[in-house]
């Protein structure tokens, strides 16, 4: 790749890009999230601020470009995002990659060497190969790549977030996080429906598919990434499928553990966490979220206040689209400050290592499995640092 040579053929957008501007870009795949949450929300956006244009879709799937003409007559189809690089890559800004993950890092590196910034669902690879050859090319061409993580945007984390800035609870110690689905999320009739029980699409079963929103809220409520993970599974259909239906897990961090429950068989949709801090406790059920404090004057007998409050986050949507504004901002902003491999895309990378890992501890009889906490080649060209809650 020549990276100086797209460096030079795009400066002159990566200067101009500021709040007020619009930002040109693309949609390659158009399956629901796109249609149900991506695309949707493009058009509110467009509405509400004027600071963005979809102007083209591509997708293999011939019935699901005629859907994405009828939801925006005078868009560009493509059958395939080659053709659509090919065509309208020197006049976009960004692609908003909604494929299945195993397509995730041809398509993603196509774009960023062509100097498109990336907007990429999750998880970002399905590899940690892939991964890191994502984040190494993003940081060579002077791109942005940057994971849907939209759980960070749903009112109740938000919630959580100002609780730990304010420091009620102290440091935290431990967190539990469950998240309970009683079916994998279908695809679009039009495409491979069940998509998600093939592991050559997608990658992994429910730890490849929610395990990135469990794992970035674990490092951001723990400060940190994991040193090492222990990891059981089981799939319940395996004479169909050959991906895991429940995904448990206990996260090592330097500054305590979190326990992770994922399942795709439970009777109910539903997330839970806990956050357990030196001075009190986060309690969420949905859009319930009770705090517990202690009263620090209290030594032997710690007497707690509650607090309750409900924060609608619309849980039971899962387009998310009314958490889309807040993260595209976060994208918006990553492209206008310069921030190529970010915060957000470097937790991306530790989600898909600790992912991967978690699969071999399983596979080897739950054996714990050591974590690298630094991305190597990276380390180089951006410095870790350990970055305060809600940055």
């Amino acid at each position: 790749m020549s990276g100086s040579s797209i460096s030079d053929r795009r400066s002159a957008v990566a200067v101009s890009q500021s709040s007020s501007q619009r930002l040109r870009g693309a949609v390659v795949g158009y399956g629901f999230i796109a249609s149900r949450g991506h695309f949707p929300a493009y058009l509110q956006r467009a509405k509400k601020h004027r600071d963005v244009d979809i102007v083209a879709v591509a997708d293999v799937c011939p019935a699901r470009r005629e859907l994405a003409r009828r939801a925006m007559p005078g868009i560009r189809l493509y059958p395939d995002y080659r053709s659509l690089l090919e065509a309208e890559g020197s006049a976009l800004d960004f692609v908003d990659l909604c494929t299945p993950p195993s397509d995730h890092c041809e398509i993603a590196r196509a774009a960023l060497e062509r100097g498109l910034h990336v907007l990429c669902e999750k998880p970002l690879a399905p590899t940690v190969g892939e991964a890191s050859l994502l984040l190494e090319t993003a940081a060579a061409v002077r791109r942005v790549i940057f994971p849907c993580h939209n759980y960070q945007h749903a009112p109740v984390v938000k919630a959580i977030r100002a609780i730990l800035q304010s420091g009620r609870i102290g440091a935290v110690r431990s967190v539990t996080l469950s998240t309970f689905r009683n079916t994998f999320a279908r695809g679009v009739p039009e495409w491979r429906p069940d998509w998600r029980r093939e592991k050559r699409i997608s990658g992994g079963g429910i730890a490849m598919d929610h395990g990135s929103h469990t794992l970035y809220l674990a490092f951001e409520w723990l400060g940190g990434y994991p040193t090492a993970v222990t990891a059981k599974m089981s799939r319940l259909d395996g004479d169909h499928h050959d991906t895991e239906d429940n995904f448990n897990a206990v996260l090592t961090f330097p500054r305590g553990l979190a326990h992770a429950h994922l399942s795709w068989t439970a009777g109910v949709r539903k997330v839970l966490y806990t956050l357990q801090g030196e001075l009190g406790a986060i309690t969420v059920d949905d859009d319930e979220l009770e705090l517990a404090v202690a009263d620090r004057a209290a030594q032997a007998n710690a007497k707690w206040t509650f607090e309750k409050r409900r924060v609608a986050s619309h849980w039971m949507d899962a387009s998310h689209i009314h958490w889309f504004e807040s993260l595209f901002e976060q994208f918006k902003g990553a492209i206008a400050d310069g921030a190529f491999v970010g915060k957000e895309a470097r937790d991306a990378y530790f989600c898909v290592q600790t992912i991967c890992n978690a699969y071999r501890s399983a596979e080897e009889g739950c054996r714990e499995v050591a974590l690298g906490t630094e991305i190597g080649w990276a380390e180089r060209w951006f410095p870790m640092s350990r970055v305060p809650i809600g940055r």
